[in-house]
């Protein structure tokens, strides 16, 4: 009888190379998702930052260039095509923005996807690898 508690309480001790691995990967998975908000929070200060510091500069050389400016006389037209010429990189820039946020999207689209039919194409593995160990050990005892 204590040689078979023994062996039980042995068995709940044993690892497998699967456990071991599993145990560790969603360890690691854990940490990174725990991390992601302030991630994120760190990304949104940083921007906020940058936005604070562009309002104050642009603030600043409005100032400064309205005394210098007005003193040369320049024409509208000039400064109506500079105007123009900004909110066409504006446009570029914001275009490209929503077609980068479009491309991370499906990127994360596809490689959930792949992730999943790697998922199910493992399951499907591990179903014959069942049964052919359990077919295996059949033809052992026999």
């Amino acid at each position: 009888m204590e040689n078979q508690v023994k062996s039980n309480t042995e068995k709940q001790y044993e690892l497998s190379l699967c456990e071991v691995f599993k145990d560790d990967t969603s360890e690691v998975m854990r940490k990174l998702e725990s991390q992601t908000p302030s991630l994120f929070q760190n990304y949104s200060n940083l921007y906020t930052a940058y936005l604070h510091m562009f309002d104050n500069l642009f603030g600043t050389c409005f100032i400064s260039e309205k005394k210098f400016f007005d003193k040369l006389n320049l024409d509208q037209s000039f400064l109506k095509q500079i105007k123009f010429n900004s909110e066409a990189i504006k446009k570029v820039c914001l275009e490209n923005i929503d077609k980068n946020t479009q491309f991370i999207d499906q990127y994360t689209e596809m490689r959930t996807s792949s992730i999943q039919s790697f998922d199910r194409y493992v399951h499907v593995l591990m179903e014959s690898y069942a049964n052919y160990l359990s077919q295996f050990n059949q033809s052992k005892k026999q």
